[in-house]
């Protein structure tokens, strides 16, 4: 067990470590590497920087009743967080009750307090959990075998477990009240079953995220930030950056060398090369919210910022600015307006408007104009974007009782309903080649006309031929995550933006 003792009369922090606990130096958000227990051959843990992924190899008797075997990378993380994997055993394996999986430890002894997420060998999957020092241990059999993605949660004294196949929303397999001093060690594990073995296991999309305080407002309190790219065909997720400022909305540039992102009122270029970020010029407006992206040829943005009308009035207006920065030209002729499409031909915009107590979408000439209304279902239309072609304008609508992606044609007639399924779906954006769509969804029990930060979403890819819909990603974020289109110009990765109220480099 790790230990930190101050030495007053100095100042100097010393780390005493168990014999065998090795400290992993960059090896992404876990710091320990350890046995637990004695078992005969020794276990390991590496991290792949390149790909973001962690390779445990461990032996190990068993993990249950109350003595353990078994490999462990941790880090020692106080109050309440999520632990998220997807997960896999490398080769076939020898006993069928190899364990592997994700796990909250009161200490690195033998017979310590635990709760874990378990799948073994022969694809039974488990919350266990051991409620007293050297007690027996217990289990919540999930229906659903060999799931490829676990999540662990602690809150207060409730430990949480999840799964899902991947592609899947997750169900809860269990839940335990286990009162666990703070701090915890929380992290991976994997145990042979057998003396004489070593099994391997693969973890990629490993996060720890904290979430907010109860009635914790992400305006107020904006969380830190997590820049990351997801490959759209294997659902790999890569963190590119990480603040503990609050940054979102990326788009990607056309030419694919660099990202837009907003924080703080003003946008950001942030070249995929050096990964610095380079503040954009906008002269005097420098109220940015997150509604922003580039016109089909790259060459220029649209942005929505807060601005005060000659009558008094002020809310969000959307303008124009070339893409390496300039004066920003106002096209909105009244507030609030956010912006969040432009149309193949760089002609028009759209953009959702509240005019006469409700929200719709608009358009208008790029160059400003007369702006035309587009629908007029009462309660709330957002997040208007054209398809490739310009054929269809997709948007979500509530008019349905749930927050659904709908399109219409670009003069908004022929509306019709393209999302289903028990979520409210916000901001579809289209594939370069038009043939998908990602979006955000919410939980059903979020009012279905509201996005907030500090929820627990997902991303879901869906054809737009086809009402099937796919889980990309599993995400603590929400308000921010992906508002603006956000493909690869080569329509093979996303770019997005996840949210902790804990260090982002978890």
């Amino acid at each position: 067990m790790a230990r930190l003792i101050l030495i007053p009369s100095c100042f100097v922090l010393i780390l005493l470590l168990s014999s065998g606990t090795r400290v992993l130096r960059n090896m992404g958000p876990l710091t320990f590497s350890n046995d637990i227990g004695n078992p005969k051959i020794k276990g390991s843990t590496h991290f792949d920087k390149a790909t973001q992924i962690y390779t445990l190899s461990g032996g190990g008797l068993n993990m249950w009743a109350n003595q353990d075997e078994f490999h462990f990378a941790s880090v020692e993380i106080g109050g309440d967080f999520i632990l998220t994997a997807f997960c896999h055993f490398l080769g076939k394996g020898v006993n069928p009750h190899r364990k592997m999986g994700l796990m909250i430890r009161e200490n690195s002894e033998s017979g310590s307090r635990y709760a874990d997420a378990a799948i073994h060998g022969d694809g039974l999957t488990s919350l266990q959990y051991r409620s007293g020092e050297n007690d027996m241990t217990y289990e919540f059999k999930s229906a659903l075998k060999s799931p490829d993605v676990i999540q662990l949660e602690r809150k207060g004294d409730t430990i949480i477990m999840r799964c899902a196949k991947s592609g899947n929303p997750f169900f809860e397999t269990g839940r335990v009240t286990l009162g666990f001093k703070t701090p915890v060690y929380a992290g991976l594990f994997v145990c042979s079953h057998d003396t004489g073995v070593v099994e391997k296991a693969s973890f990629h999309n490993f996060r720890i995220d904290v979430p907010a305080g109860d009635r914790v407002d992400g305006y107020q309190h904006p969380s830190a930030s997590r820049l990351e790219l997801l490959d759209v065909a294997t659902g790999n997720r890569k963190v590119i950056y990480t603040t503990t400022g609050h940054i979102e909305a990326p788009n990607w540039s056309h030419d694919g060398k660099f990202l837009i992102y907003n924080s703080e009122g003003l946008l950001y270029k942030f070249p995929l090369t050096s990964k610095i970020p380079v503040k954009i010029n906008t002269a005097e407006i420098v109220n940015l919210n997150n509604d922003h992206g580039l016109s089909f040829d790259g060459k220029m943005l649209a942005i929505s910022s807060t601005a005060k009308m000659p009558d008094g009035h002020s809310g969000s207006m959307v303008y124009t600015v070339p893409v390496s920065g300039g004066i920003p030209k106002p096209i909105t002729p009244k507030v609030p307006s956010y912006w969040h499409g432009w149309s193949p031909d760089g002609k028009r915009l759209v953009y959702c408007a509240e005019r006469n107590g409700d929200y719709d979408v608009w358009r208008i000439p790029s160059g400003g104009g007369e702006e035309i209304q587009l629908t007029k279902s009462t309660g709330l239309d957002d997040g208007p974007e054209y398809s490739p072609d310009g054929h269809w304008i997709y948007f979500n609508s509530v008019r349905s009782g749930m927050m659904k992606i709908w399109r219409m044609l670009p003069d908004g007639s022929n509306p019709e309903q393209v999302s289903f399924g028990p979520y409210n779906d916000w901001f579809a954006h289209l594939s370069p080649d038009g043939k998908r769509m990602v979006y955000v969804s919410y939980p059903a029990n979020v009012p279905p006309n509201s996005h907030p930060h500090n929820q627990r979403v997902i991303l879901q890819l869906q054809q737009t031929n086809s009402a099937e819909q796919k889980v990309l990603a599993y995400i603590y974020g929400g308000q921010g995550t992906m508002n603006v289109p956000s493909w690869s110009p080569d329509g093979k990765m996303i770019a997005f933006v996840s949210f902790t109220y804990g260090d982002p480099n978890f």
